[in-house]
């Protein structure tokens, strides 16, 4: 009778467990949650402070401050490629620990810029674009490249070695963009207390790299940044006893026009159209692919 019920408890156990058998037999042991492997973080730094963010945490905060949460899923997919290829490119030209310093909104901050009843939408329209995108990064050669961007050109983009005074970015080429002068920003006034000052040199694509203010000589970008100008595009005019600065566009003007992206993706251009507009010549290739070719020529 004992051996009899050892022999049903026996049936009963492997009833039980049979389906579990079979799941091991056929995908492997479960892998427990506390040993999976942990979401890739990064040093940031944030009002003086330093944090450590997961990487997509990061990369999405920095989209959502850099380009209009309501543009076309293909300009944000571009948008996405540009963030990844200059934080990897940080990362190998300081190491693991380079601190990462370009502004990013945290989720408090895009509530207070978007809203509570829109953050979830947009939110969701710039990770879906980050996601889309997994491991894109833009190479020129073997090298990562330089991809800067602009909100609004004067019509448009700059010539790099004008800009950055190299040769080293050939692919970042004065690019026509006729749409960006339709935009409502493309002309901004400001007023300011009369100064003697007048430009002195201009690039190919009419960005002011030089300004006499008195005695002294400052480059376009510095005197924008001084009086909080749209664009380093301007001119000067003395008006009722002030001096008019009048801007076109908005940003510096070098690399890809976030305008001309969004109006390129509505007439049905994807992420990669855009970005080989903007950046002639590179290509678009995986993180994990360059790592793998770096690793086997080691």
């Amino acid at each position: 009778m004992r051996n009899r019920l050892k022999k049903i408890g026996c049936y009963i156990i492997i009833i039980v467990l049979l389906p579990y058998i079979v799941t091991v037999f056929m995908n492997g042991p479960a892998i427990p949650a506390d040993t999976a492997v942990k979401t890739t973080c990064v040093k940031v730094k944030k009002d003086d402070t330093e944090l450590e963010l997961p990487l997509d945490e990061y990369c999405i905060g920095r989209m959502a401050k850099e380009i209009p949460a309501d543009y076309e899923e293909e300009a944000l997919k571009a948008q996405a490629v540009l963030v990844r290829t200059s934080v990897y490119k940080s990362i190998k030209e300081g190491g693991t620990q380079v601190l990462l310093e370009d502004d990013f909104w945290t989720e408090e901050e895009m509530r207070q810029q978007w809203g509570d009843s829109r953050y979830s939408g947009y939110h969701r329209k710039m990770e879906e674009a980050w996601d889309d995108t997994e491991g894109q990064v833009v190479m020129y050669g073997e090298d990562l490249a330089n991809t800067p961007f602009t909100r609004l050109t004067n019509g448009n983009t700059r010539d790099g070695s004008e800009v950055l005074g190299s040769g080293d970015y050939p692919y970042l080429k004065i690019k026509d963009c006729p749409l960006d002068i339709e935009s409502p920003e493309q002309i901004q006034t400001v007023t300011v207390d009369d100064m003697d000052a007048e430009v002195t040199a201009m690039d190919t694509a009419g960005y002011v790299t030089s300004v006499r203010v008195g005695q002294e000589t400052v480059n376009g970008e510095e005197f924008r940044q001084t009086y909080g100008l749209a664009s380093s595009c301007f001119i000067l005019q003395k008006y009722d006893g002030k001096l008019r600065i009048t801007t076109r566009g908005v940003g510096h003007g070098l690399g890809l026009s976030q305008y001309t992206a969004n109006e390129m993706a509505k007439e049905g251009k994807d992420a990669a159209e855009i970005l080989q507009y903007f950046f002639e010549g590179t290509e678009i290739r995986e993180v994990a692919e360059i790592v793998t070719n770096s690793q086997d020529t080691e």
